[in-house]
C-alpha cells in the first residue's frame, strides 16, 4: 500500500483517540478551557452519562467572531508562546476542540465584552458549519452531542451511565480544588447536582474549598504542609496517620496548578507514611508543586495527566521530608472519626421501657415485652438484666444501692479517691493525653483531660514507642553489618551495577557492601547484621529496580525498619499487664513527647478521644 496523506478528519480522529477516551475527558478539556480564559463561574451539564450532551458555560474573556474558526482549526491558541518551556496555561496543544468535533456534534457559542452580540460555529463529525449570528451573554458555550456518534466502535468500550458520571463527577472536583475562587456546579438528568461555591484564593478559602469536596471530616483531621528547597514550593494538607482511606483516589496532587496523576509524587506519599500505615490503607492528601516550568515537562503525555520533573529526586525528597517534619511537628493527634464510631457504638438503640411496645425491631427488647406481657416492664424478667449475682448481699437491695454503699459517691468521696489515688495535678490534666486515671480489661488506659475522655490501647501505644527508639538507634550511626565467607557475585545490567555502584557509600551505612565485579556484576562483601541469612540476589535487584525508578535505596531501609516493627511488637508492654498509676502517665507523657505515636507500627490507632460535649450529647445534656 503506497505511502499517503491522510484526511483533516481522519488526522482529527485518531488525535481524539488519544486526548478524548472517555466523557470525562472532553469535560476536562472544555472546563481547563473555560479556566485559561479567565472564568470566575463554570456550570456543566450532561445527559446521558455525557455520551448524549456535554455543555459547558463560563463567564469567561469570550472569543471573537473572527477567531471561531481558528479555534476549531488543530494547533490553534492563544496559550503559547514560541518557547515550549514555558507553558503557564492548563491547555496549550490547540487539539482539543478539533479532536471533540471530529466525533461528536459540536457548537461553540461564544461573545467577548467589547462585542454587542455573539456568534456561534459548529463542526458535526469533522464537517464545519459556517459562523452564525446568536444571542448569548459575556464568556463561552460549548455544546457536545452525541459523543463518538461518528466512530460507533467507541462507544462499546465505554461503562455505563453511572460510572459515567461518576468519571465526570472526579474530574469536576479534581479541577476545582486548584481553583477555589471559581464558582463550578455540575448538573442534569444523570445526576445529582454539585455545586462548589466560590470561596477566596487564601490558604482558609483553599481549605474551605477541599472541605467541599472532601467532606468536612478532612480539615480536623489534616496538618498544613509549607516548605520550600531549591525553588521548588511544596504546599496543601495531609491527613493524620488515623485518618485514612481503602484507597489513594483522596490523593490529589497539582503541578502549578495543573492536577496530575504521578506515580513519583505517588511514591513519595507512601514512603512518607511507610512507618506509620499498614499496606491496604492509604493516606488522604492534598498536595500543590510550584516550580520553575522550564525544569518541568507536562507535554508527555496526551492526557497531560504527567509530568517529567528535571530533578525528581529533589522533589520526591521534599515530598517526604515535608510530610514527615509535617507529621513529627503535628505530635499526637487522633482522628475525629474515631470518636465519631464510638459515640455510635455508646447512643443507646432501644426506646424507652414506657413504650408501649417493641422498638426498633430490637430482639432483646421484644423479648422482655413479650414475657412481661402489656403489663409493662419488669426488670427481674428482662434478658438485659445484670446477672444474678446475689444482689442483697452485694450492697444492694430492692431499691439499688444500700445506703452506705451509696455514701462512696457522695461528694465527700471522689472516684478516685476510692481507687487510692490522688487527685491529678493541674499540669497533668492540661497535657495533651492528660492524667492516668485507671486501667481497664488489663489493656485499656483511661486518662482524663479538661475537656475529654482518653482511652489507650497500652501494648499498641508501647509498641510504637519501643519501634521509634530502634529506629533511632538503628540510623544515628552505621548499621552493624556481617561479612560473608565468600563474596557474592551478582550479575546485573551493566546500567544497574552503575547505579547500585554510585549509591555504594549509602548502601554501605545501611550494612550492605558492594563493589564493582566486571562491567555487568557487583560483588557483595557485607550484609546488615540484622538481616541474617537472607536471598542478598533478590534483595541487590529489588535495590536496583528503585534506584532506576525513584533514584533511592529505602528498599534496605524498608527491610531493616520491618525488622525493628517486628522487635518491638515483641518487645513492647504486653496486653494483660497491670500497670501503676506511675506507670501509665509515663506511658502517656512518652506517646506526647514521640513523633507519629497516634498509631501502631501496623496503623492502627493507638488512643481514642471522647470530647466531654460528645459525651453529654449521648446523655442528653446538650
Amino acid at each position: 500500500m503506497p505511502i499517503r496523506q491522510l484526511s483533516e478528519t481522519m488526522i482529527n480522529q485518531i488525535a481524539a483517540g488519544e486526548v478524548i477516551e472517555r466523557p470525562a475527558s472532553v469535560v476536562k478539556e472544555l472546563v481547563e478551557n473555560a479556566l485559561d480564559a479567565g472564568a470566575s463561574r463554570v456550570e456543566i451539564v450532561t445527559a446521558g452519562g455525557g455520551l448524549n450532551l456535554i455543555r459547558v458555560t463560563d463567564d469567561g474573556s469570550g472569543i471573537p467572531e473572527r477567531e471561531l474558526a481558528l479555534a476549531i482549526a488543530r494547533h490553534c491558541t492563544s496559550k503559547l508562546t514560541e518557547d515550549i518551556n514555558d507553558i503557564r496555561s492548563l491547555g496549550f496543544r490547540g487539539e482539543a476542540l478539533p479532536s471533540i468535533g471530529s466525533v461528536s456534534r459540536l457548537s461553540i457559542r461564544s461573545r467577548t465584552a467589547a462585542s454587542d452580540s455573539a456568534a456561534e460555529i459548529g463542526i458535526e463529525g469533522g464537517r464545519v458549519l459556517p459562523v452564525r449570528p446568536a444571542a448569548a451573554n459575556r464568556g463561552t458555550t460549548v455544546e457536545v452531542r452525541d459523543l463518538f456518534f461518528a466512530t460507533p466502535a467507541r462507544l462499546k468500550f465505554m461503562k455505563g451511565e453511572r460510572a459515567e458520571s461518576s468519571a465526570t463527577s472526579d474530574v469536576v472536583k479534581r479541577i476545582a480544588i486548584a481553583f477555589p475562587a471559581v464558582r463550578f456546579t455540575l448538573a442534569g438528568s444523570d445526576r445529582s447536582t454539585l455545586e462548589l461555591p466560590a470561596a477566596d484564593d487564601s490558604a482558609e478559602g483553599s481549605l474551605r474549598r477541599v472541605a467541599q469536596v472532601m467532606g468536612t471530616d478532612f480539615p480536623d483531621n489534616s496538618i498544613a504542609i509549607d516548605a520550600m528547597r531549591e525553588g521548588v514550593h511544596l504546599t496543601g494538607h495531609v491527613s493524620i496517620p488515623s485518618f485514612t482511606r481503602g484507597n489513594a483516589l483522596q490523593q490529589y496532587a497539582y503541578v502549578n496548578g495543573r492536577p496530575v496523576r504521578d506515580k513519583l509524587i505517588a511514591g513519595a506519599i507512601r514512603g512518607a507514611y511507610a512507618d506509620v500505615l499498614p499496606r491496604d490503607r492509604h493516606a488522604v492528601t492534598v498536595l500543590f508543586l510550584t516550580l520553575d516550568p522550564a525544569i518541568v515537562d507536562v507535554n508527555v503525555h496526551p492526557a497531560k495527566a504527567d509530568v517529567r520533573f528535571r530533578d525528581p529526586g529533589l522533589v520526591r525528597g521534599l515530598i517526604v521530608g515535608a510530610i514527615r517534619q509535617a507529621l513529627a511537628d503535628a505530635g499526637v493527634r487522633a482522628a475525629t472519626t474515631g470518636a465519631a464510631g464510638m459515640m455510635a457504638a455508646f447512643r443507646p438503640g432501644a426506646a424507652s421501657y414506657g413504650h408501649g411496645g417493641p422498638a426498633n425491631g430490637h430482639r432483646s427488647y421484644d423479648a422482655a415485652y413479650r414475657a412481661s406481657g402489656t403489663s409493662g416492664f419488669d426488670a427481674a424478667r428482662s434478658p438485659q438484666r445484670p446477672l444474678d449475682m446475689g444482689f442483697e448481699g452485694a450492697g444492694f437491695d430492692q431499691r439499688g444501692l444500700r445506703d452506705n454503699e451509696q455514701a462512696a459517691f457522695d461528694a465527700g468521696a471522689s472516684a478516685d479517691a476510692r481507687a487510692g489515688q490522688d487527685e491529678a495535678a493541674e499540669t497533668l490534666l492540661g497535657a495533651v493525653l492528660g492524667a492516668a486515671r485507671a486501667q481497664v480489661h488489663e489493656n485499656y488506659i483511661v486518662a482524663q483531660t479538661r475537656d475529654s475522655l482518653i482511652i489507650v490501647d497500652q501494648h499498641a501505644a508501647h509498641e510504637r514507642l519501643v519501634y521509634e527508639a530502634l529506629k533511632n538507634a538503628l540510623h544515628s550511626r552505621p548499621v552493624p553489618s556481617q561479612m560473608l565467607l565468600l563474596p557474592e557475585i551478582i550479575d546485573l545490567p551493566e546500567e544497574d551495577a552503575e547505579r547500585l555502584a554510585l549509591h555504594s557509600e549509602t548502601l554501605a551505612r545501611f550494612g550492605l557492601g558492594i563493589e564493582r565485579f566486571g562491567p555487568g556484576a557487583v560483588a557483595v562483601r557485607e550484609t546488615p547484621s540484622m538481616l541474617g541469612e537472607t536471598n542478598v540476589g533478590q534483595l541487590v535487584r529489588d535495590l536496583a529496580d528503585e534506584i532506576a525508578d525513584n533514584d533511592t535505596v529505602d528498599t534496605l531501609k524498608e527491610r531493616l525498619d520491618k525488622i525493628a516493627a517486628t522487635m518491638a511488637c515483641h518487645g513492647s508492654v504486653r496486653s494483660g499487664r497491670l500497670l501503676k498509676a506511675e506507670e501509665m502517665n509515663a506511658l502517656l507523657r512518652q506517646m506526647e513527647a514521640t513523633p507519629g505515636s497516634g498509631t501502631c507500627n501496623h496503623g492502627r490507632p493507638t488512643y481514642i478521644e471522647l470530647k466531654l460535649a460528645d459525651i453529654e450529647r449521648l446523655f442528653g445534656r446538650r
